[in-house]
């Protein structure tokens, strides 16, 4: 039996990030999955911890919250940065990509039609941390931060992944970005993952819009 048990509902959403970790770890993990229908319903949200999914289960530990869900498999599986200052400028990362990640969201759910245009004009923008951040570490040659991919790589990855899906030409002036989605995409067991029809066939958002 999988020590890993993602709780959420049939999209990609917050727990594509995670299942990309996993599966580039060589980790298996099983799929609940939670219909709008039973989600609804109200006993499994009245059970959760903040009312929201995803829920994760490892082993007899309940976590809530994507982005601890993440940090916790970075320090459990070693992806966390060789040392105290790496896992700092870490955070500092995937904070940058939760704030992304926020916007992301307001746009498919709140604003799509109206602020599209306006949100793809100011992507460069958005995406331009990303890219001086890898141009400060190996030229761009290598993660976010230090020489091994770390929760957070996993995490930016299907951040740009999403947005390449909004706009394919978004990475198209920030070529170490675009370098580095190619260059992680590739690595094996990712891959494999990337062209699993799980992932493929999953919706990225839960009103069909992307």
């Amino acid at each position: 039996m999988p020590p890993y048990t993602i709780v959420y509902f049939p999209v990609r959403g917050r727990c594509e990030a995670m299942r990309m970790l996993l599966a580039d770890q060589g980790q298996s993990w099983k799929e609940e999955v939670v219909t709008k229908e039973s989600w609804l319903q109200g006993p499994l949200k009245a059970s959760c911890l903040y009312g929201q999914l995803p829920k994760f289960q490892d082993g007899d530990l309940t976590l809530y919250q994507s982005n601890a869900i993440l940090r916790h498999l970075g320090r459990s599986l070693g992806l966390y940065g060789k040392d105290h200052r790496e896992a700092a400028l870490l955070d500092v990362v995937n904070d940058g990509v939760e704030d992304l990640r926020c916007k992301y969201v307001m746009l498919i759910y709140t604003n799509y039609e109206a602020g599209k245009e306006e949100y793809l004009k100011a992507l460069p923008e958005y995406l331009k941390p990303f890219e001086t951040l890898l141009s400060q570490n190996e030229g761009g040659q290598a993660f976010i931060v230090g020489n091994q991919i770390s929760f957070t790589d996993n995490n930016l990855l299907d951040l740009l992944l999403i947005h390449q899906v909004l706009d394919p030409s978004c990475l198209d002036s920030l070529p170490l970005l675009s370098a580095y989605v190619m260059r992680l995409s590739a690595r094996p067991k990712l891959k494999a993952f990337l062209a699993s029809p799980e992932h493929v066939n999953r919706p990225i958002n839960g009103n069909g819009k992307q």
